[in-house]
């Protein structure tokens, strides 16, 4: 069983948007793992094989419990019965209590995609006829509490905003962990440039949180977006 569980398109999505979160959830005990639904094979840079490698290491630095991939057709997520059921078996197999997703308006077509079919596994997972098996076995119905998007590359007005002020060097350590998808000056790389590999995009992941940070009088922050109301514990807030 997990606490916390979280769905990313590709391999490293789950880094950029929420990293620093995913640390520091882990390092106070909670039990996060990170499901990639594809195995990132269509990008410019790298190939699979060397994805799942940066992928496993960028776990260990995080320190998450679980890390897979449901290896679905990188480039052709779309909303879809088949991908949905394998996403519901992950929910029901882990019976995390909340989970996250690519937000779903986003620059990559398969970061909608993801955010689609997750929103209808959060929902189907809590359905007692819609059957599922996990290791020939029927699963039972599970629904996680709530549904959170992380942010990549098109912003969103936040939700809520959660300070890493203490796990931001844990997140730059596992946004290098993908040598072959982010600027790194060590390696002299043959490959294209693209949108992630440019030294700007890294100034600006900081800048992004600096600025998240700063909304909420922290260093550093990551910004989620949930499309229902959440509860504010004002006890909380006033004794904290």
């Amino acid at each position: 069983m997990l606490d916390v569980l979280i769905f990313a398109a590709h391999p490293d999505d789950a880094e950029i948007g929420m990293a620093g979160t995913i640390a520091k959830l882990a390092g106070s005990g909670f039990k996060v793992g990170i499901i990639d639904l594809t195995a990132g094979e269509m990008g410019t840079r790298g190939n699979a094989k060397l994805r799942k490698k940066e992928a496993d290491s960028a776990a260990k630095i995080m320190n998450v419990e679980v890390r897979e991939n449901l290896n679905l057709p990188d480039g052709k997520i779309k909303l879809s019965d088949e991908f949905t059921k394998k996403i519901i078996v992950k929910i029901r197999q882990y019976q995390p209590k909340i989970i996250f997703v690519n937000y779903f308006n986003d620059r990559h077509p398969d970061h909608i995609g993801a955010a689609a079919n997750v929103k209808e596994a959060f929902f189907f997972s809590g359905v007692k006829k819609y059957i599922t098996r996990h290791k020939n076995k029927i699963q039972q119905m599970y629904r996680p509490k709530k549904l959170f998007y992380f942010m990549n590359a098109y912003e969103f007005k936040p939700s809520f905003i959660f300070d890493i002020s203490e796990t931001f060097e844990v997140k730059q350590k596992a946004l290098a962990a993908y040598g072959s998808q982010f600027y790194n000056p060590k390696a002299k790389s043959k490959e294209p440039e693209t949108f992630i590999s440019q030294p700007a995009f890294i100034k600006m992941i900081e800048a992004r949180a600096r600025v998240y940070g700063f909304n909420i009088s922290k260093e550093y922050g990551e910004p989620f977006y949930c499309e229902e109301s959440i509860e504010l514990d004002l006890k909380n807030l006033l004794t904290a």
